[in-house]
């Protein structure tokens, strides 16, 4: 009895240690998959930062059945408002979205829009402008046109709109031949619209005006179909920023002579639009790249954070391609020799070692801009500005020109030589640069941490190119080629020597962008870091920091705040 009542106890015990252990068990499991699931999302989140979602994305393009050449003529208003009293009319331009029911590759694909260069001084403009699109389906279109009073020193008035809604194309389509269309004034700018009441009730004039427009079919277009894409005008547009002659003081070669200024004054800082002839490469298609937290927000917009880095680089982009009465505009024949000179009319052709900027639109619209040390902005992506915060662009990076001393010869033959590397002669620094596109190369690459277009895909850009600009060489390098690199140096330091005009360098994408290795000193650096935070205290007030040239500078501001506040119903919206 006393060995059997001494053994109960005993079990007791042991049965308890074994419930406890059953209890314990879950909890043990639990904290198991919650350190296993830490582990992952660790491994992840380096997966990411070596890796991260975005650039190249091999989406197709959804086929379509059929596909139409459409070409629209954009020939003139009339009794549009009057915007400036001073004046008494307005500069009219057009900015138009052509929308049909394909299916996009991704819902954030960017719409088809054009715009129309800019009538000066006129209530009745002539355009007389051409936009050839193909690809558009036989289910129709709709083509919306805003009318816009520019404004280069505050924001651009609404004047009005025109929708035309066409339900069916075909070869048999009647089209749109010279029509008059109603502008519509409800999304008219209130103060353009006042002055045009006061107009009326002391002349006699007409309230509305009228927008005539031409649409017809040219034929079938090349298959395979599923997108729309511009095929003309093959147009360019030089535009002077003032925002950053301004800060600079510096003015164009010839603007002013001898303390006297000229009869037009434009700044030095170019930024330059190319129209290429599509269709892009479908294969040329690359998302932004998430290397950091906050550049998802800053393209979509999501977050406080988000929304204000998008508005500011939209802001900065306007004002980089502004648009004023110093802007030029032209159009050459498409893939012709007469488009290479004007491309190398606009880069200076080998003047100067200069380096570009480069972004292609998936509609084939190029635009490029000088960049380098000289001139620094804060928190601001360089390629992300140029694509005006694209979400998805065809290729982006940096090229420059050279002069080849051997013409007939491959670029990259071993014999030959280049300027600025060699002091060829016939040509600058000391001659006047020769006018055969045959002279020269391009040599572009894919030099961007924002997209990342892959490099694999470098040979399609290399064809794309050589047929919009024939006779010009054209050669294509990874950002990591070693010789490229020692191109883009000598570039650097023929700069030094030659070139006299200011440059603009915007913060780099990411690391591998080489032509940013010489960064912002700390300072610079540290002064980002603090607006960040500002933004987070005080997001009204930081939102001007942001804005290059904005600080310290009340005048603009009190000229531009119109133009920095958000669109809202009735006056500056975009539906």
């Amino acid at each position: 009895m006393s060995e059997k009542g001494s053994e109960q106890p005993i079990n007791s015990a042991n049965s308890a240690a074994h419930v406890g252990d059953a209890e314990k068990a879950p909890h043990e499991h639990k904290k198991i998959a919650a350190a296993k699931e830490k582990v992952n999302k660790q491994q992840q989140k380096l997966k990411d930062k070596k890796d991260p979602p975005g650039g190249y994305d091999a989406t197709p393009i959804p086929p379509a059945r059929d596909g139409y050449t459409v070409r629209f003529t954009f020939h003139r208003a009339e009794n549009l408002p009057i915007s400036d009293l001073n004046s008494r009319s307005s500069d009219p331009y057009i900015h138009a979205t052509l929308s049909s029911a394909l299916q996009k590759r991704h819902k954030e694909d960017p719409e088809m829009t054009l715009r129309t260069p800019t009538v000066h001084e006129k209530t009745d403009p002539e355009w007389e402008y051409k936009w050839t699109v193909a690809g558009v389906p036989s289910s129709g279109f709709r083509l919306k046109c805003r009318i816009y009073d520019e404004d280069p020193s505050d924001h651009d008035d609404r004047l009005g709109n025109v929708t035309i809604s066409v339900g069916q194309i075909g070869l048999n389509w009647r089209g749109i031949k010279e029509e008059s269309f109603d502008i519509k004034k409800r999304m008219g700018s209130k103060r353009a619209y006042m002055i045009r009441g006061c107009a009326v009730l002391f002349s006699g004039a007409h309230m509305g005006g009228k927008l005539y427009l031409s649409a017809e079919v040219l034929g079938e277009s090349d298959p395979p179909h599923g997108r729309m894409y511009t095929v003309g005008e093959t147009a360019w547009t030089k535009h002077y920023s003032p925002m950053i002659g301004r800060i600079t003081g510096t003015k164009a070669p010839g603007s002013s002579q001898d303390g006297q200024d000229s009869k037009t004054e434009k700044y030095d800082f170019q930024a330059n639009e190319f129209q290429l002839q599509g269709p892009v490469p479908a294969e040329l298609y690359h998302r932004f790249v998430e290397f950091k937290p906050f550049v998802k927000g800053m393209f979509s917009k999501a977050g406080l954070r988000g929304r204000l880095l998008n508005k500011a680089l939209h802001h900065q982009h306007a004002r980089v391609y502004n648009f004023s009465n110093s802007t030029e505009y032209g159009i050459v024949p498409p893939c012709s020799e007469e488009a290479s000179l004007q491309f190398l009319k606009m880069v200076h052709y080998d003047e100067g070692g200069r380096i570009f900027t480069y972004v292609i639109t998936t509609d084939g619209l190029f635009r490029f801009t000088e960049t380098g040390k000289e001139f620094g902005i804060d928190l601001l992506s360089k390629h992300t500005m140029h694509s005006d915060v694209n979400i998805y662009i065809s290729c982006s990076g940096e090229f420059f020109v050279r002069r080849l001393k051997h013409p007939n010869q491959s670029a990259e033959s071993p014999s030959q030589e280049t300027h600025p590397d060699t002091d060829l002669p016939g040509g600058p620094p000391n001659s006047p640069p020769p006018q055969n596109p045959s002279n020269y190369e391009l040599v572009i690459d894919n030099d961007s941490g924002t997209y990342r277009p892959k490099g694999e895909l470098l040979p399609l850009l290399k064809e794309f190119l050589s047929h919009q600009f024939p006779g010009l060489h054209i050669v294509t390098k990874e950002c990591t080629d070693e010789k490229l690199i020692r191109m883009k140096e000598g570039q650097r330091e023929r700069k030094k020597k030659e070139g006299k005009n200011i440059m603009m360098v915007q913060n780099s994408d990411d690391e591998i962008s080489s032509s940013d290795e010489e960064r912002l000193d700390d300072h610079t650096k540290r002064a980002g870091k603090a607006k960040m935070v500002g933004v987070l205290e005080n997001p009204k007030d930081a939102v001007k920091d942001f804005i290059p040239g904005e600080k310290g500078r009340k005048e603009r501001e009190k000229r531009e705040v119109a133009g920095d506040q958000p669109e809202v119903e009735g006056e500056r919206s975009g539906v």
